[in-house]
């Protein structure tokens, strides 16, 4: 069975990490096929991207089986080939990416979703920062992303204890956006991004690219960008459908336009 679930479906992107026998654990197939999918979803037809897992975890990380393997690819190309090309393709694909995190997400499996555009999670989903239990640095982009989430104390804390935070915790402290009781977890997960399929992709995209650059930018040059893609998105289809529509007090029809 393929170790990435891919279809496209209602304008959304479904990625689903299926390894589930090894609580969804990367190895070299496995995200090599990831990058494929993100690949896939370039493509105008998708306008929302949905990654998930499959049984009981999100993804455990990296399967430890393949880094002491001496046929393996060896950690100088883990990060190179596998995981800095799956954050680098999510942060600059140009939709919204939702992370639906059913279990744990340990390692680079938590990175991963972290970098996710909105993150949402079942009540008996976790998050680790694991690293430091084999004596490795937090790698994906997660010394990046976490301390810009909860600052700096509570990331360096979490990455040197390797303490396991529990969705509800996680949500207190601003990781990720919400949490949903189990039962109703996939529905309300589903719920937002379908919403976010029928948004306006070109204003989205361009909220995600100022967003990302807010992290460099000084204030001048963030008021710039901000001025730079308001015009950009003013001359989107979509724009002029959301004005008609308010103007008209009916619904708007946005196409991804």
């Amino acid at each position: 069975m393929s170790s990435i679930l891919f279809e496209i479906k209602d304008a959304i992107g479904f990625i689903t990490l299926n390894r589930p026998d090894k609580l969804n654990s990367f190895n070299r197939e496995m995200a090599l096929m990831m990058q494929d999918a993100l690949d896939k979803c370039k493509e105008n037809a998708v306008r929302c991207v949905y990654i998930t897992g499959a049984g009981k975890a999100f993804s455990a990380g990296q399967d430890l089986a393949e880094v002491a393997d001496p046929d393996g690819p060896g950690m100088q190309r883990i990060l190179s080939e596998h995981y800095n090309p799956i954050v680098t393709r999510i942060k600059k694909l140009e939709k919204p990416v939702v992370a639906a995190i059913n279990g744990v997400a340990a390692g680079a499996g938590a990175n991963i979703a972290l970098c996710c555009d909105i993150v949402v999670a079942s009540e008996n989903a976790s998050f680790i920062q694991a690293f430091s239990k084999i004596g490795l640095i937090p790698d994906s982009g997660g010394t990046f992303t976490l301390p810009r989430l909860i600052g700096w104390q509570k990331a360096s804390a979490l990455m040197m204890l390797g303490e396991k935070v529990s969705a509800a915790d996680a949500e207190k402290m601003g990781m990720i956006y919400k949490v949903f009781p189990t039962e109703a977890f996939q529905e309300n997960a589903l719920l937002i991004t379908h919403y976010l399929a029928k948004m306006p992709t070109k204003g989205l995209a361009y909220t995600k690219l100022v967003l990302n650059n807010s992290v460099i930018n000084c204030w001048d040059e963030q008021l710039q960008d901000e001025d730079i893609f308001q015009q950009r998105a003013a001359q989107t289809a979509d724009y002029k459908e959301g004005v008609q529509a308010f103007l008209e007090k009916r619904q708007p029809n946005f196409k991804g336009e």
